[in-house]
């Protein structure tokens, strides 16, 4: 072998197409693009548009609904809390809050307030105020000796139709 025998393998390479120069090219002329109409200007592609025929989008039907005054909670598990208190990086004894587990680096913000959900066990006794928190977290939170203060609280009639529902 030698160095000027060395070439690429073959279909290695891909030479550009030099459209409109000279019907020996291949692509003279029309440039590949047949003869009038709106394909063969340039610049006139529109995007999604199906020739006059009602489009995709307006075909389907429209679905679902997004709430605009949906509350955006922070879910914190139990485990993430006890987590924090073993770190020392929350006090126990005093009292937490959103602002508290935002500071202790539990959580990053705190949107539209806190959830607490019922992973983990908690060992510490907390008094805690949140947006609100699930049964099984209250139950463990109660269960430690502490006290859970939830500041959204649906009234006993709403949570009773709400579960009456599902």
């Amino acid at each position: 072998m030698k160095l000027n025998d060395i070439r690429d393998n073959g279909g290695a390479t891909h030479y550009r197409k030099r459209r409109g120069r000279g019907i020996g090219s291949g692509l003279g002329k029309t440039g590949g693009r047949g003869h009038k109409g709106q394909n063969s200007r340039s610049g006139v592609a529109v995007a999604n548009f199906e020739g006059g025929q009602m489009p995709i989008y307006r075909r389907l039907p429209m679905r679902g609904f997004k709430n605009p005054n949906r509350r955006d909670y922070i879910g914190v598990n139990i485990d993430r809390v006890q987590l924090a208190i073993d770190e020392g990086k929350l006090d126990a004894k005093a009292p937490i809050d959103a602002v508290a587990l935002k500071a202790a680096g539990v959580i990053k913000r705190v949107r539209d307030g806190v959830r607490l959900l019922g992973r983990g066990e908690l060992k510490a006794k907390i008094n805690i105020t949140v947006a609100g928190a699930t049964k099984t977290a209250v139950a463990a939170v109660e269960g430690a000796g502490g006290s859970i203060t939830m500041t959204d609280a649906k009234p006993a009639a709403e949570e009773a139709a709400s579960d009456k529902a599902e």
